[in-house]
């Protein structure tokens, strides 16, 4: 089971970037998408199809905002819109898929970059997606959590450690947030095989230059259940993929 996970930023100016061209190479059998950035009529589900996969979509109600989905060219068994918690639902962050035993998360975290308010609910949303996490791992144990996460991990997941420990995406708070989390029975998947430096998924448009001289986060995360570890078989960042500020990230598991 391939799965690569992508931040577009706007499912809309992807396409005008060449996503669906990328799409017909069938770069993977799952893609959880985040930032669609419209509401499901104004996406080209067509074009979607035209490439072989088969489109679900949880889009935030406000327009031009947010919103994940999940484009499968395996049927699903069952799949969940949101995780009950209104204003995550609101705007549109979780979308569940499950293929057989396997049940895929596909997520798309706050950012707390616009000021307190916004760093505040990141808090409690990250305190309701790790509760929501430990009550489906009850009855679904073999768990894929992919998507924009919106936090860099480790030093070795951000360019400058050092001038950016003040900033919401690599605060202490953050990253003790996401220890628990691995610590809570998960694995990063691309760290069990890669523990090379410079391997980033996001690139700040403020400056073009940055992605040229590769000064990125590795914000963008496709984290398993510990009982899925061993069926990691590959694991990739395909920065030259650019249809958005995010790159894809891939794994592969032996099923």
């Amino acid at each position: 089971m391939r799965i690569i996970s992508y931040n577009v930023n706007g499912i809309r100016a992807a396409i005008k970037r060449g996503f669906i061209d990328w799409l017909k190479t069938s770069p993977a059998d799952v893609i959880c998408i985040q930032e669609l950035k419209a509401h499901e009529a104004d996406i080209d589900r067509v074009a979607i199809e035209s490439a072989e996969y088969r489109p679900f979509f949880f889009p935030a109600q406000k327009k031009g905002y947010s919103g994940v989905g999940i484009l499968s060219k395996i049927e699903p068994n069952n799949v969940e819109y949101g995780h009950g918690n209104e204003q995550s639902d609101f705007e549109g962050r979780v979308l569940r898929a499950d293929f057989g035993d396997i049940t895929l998360v596909n997520a798309y975290f706050p950012s707390g970059t616009t000021g307190e308010v916004r760093q505040s609910y990141k808090y409690v949303w990250l305190d309701e997606f790790f509760d929501y996490l430990n009550e489906l791992k009850k009855k679904r144990r073999k768990l894929i959590v992919c998507g924009d996460y919106n936090i860099a991990h480790k030093e070795i997941d951000i360019h400058n450690p050092v001038s950016n420990k003040k900033t919401s995406g690599f605060l202490p708070d953050e990253r003790a947030w996401f220890d628990k989390f691995l610590s809570n029975g998960f694995t990063d998947a691309f760290r069990y095989l890669n523990k090379e430096p410079h391997q980033y998924s996001w690139w700040s448009v403020i400056r073009p230059s940055v992605r040229l001289e590769n000064k990125g986060w590795r914000i963008d995360y496709i984290n398993v259940t510990n009982n899925l570890t061993e069926q990691i078989q590959r694991v990739k960042i395909f920065p030259d993929v650019k249809h958005s500020d995010h790159c894809p990230v891939f794994l592969d598991l032996k099923l």
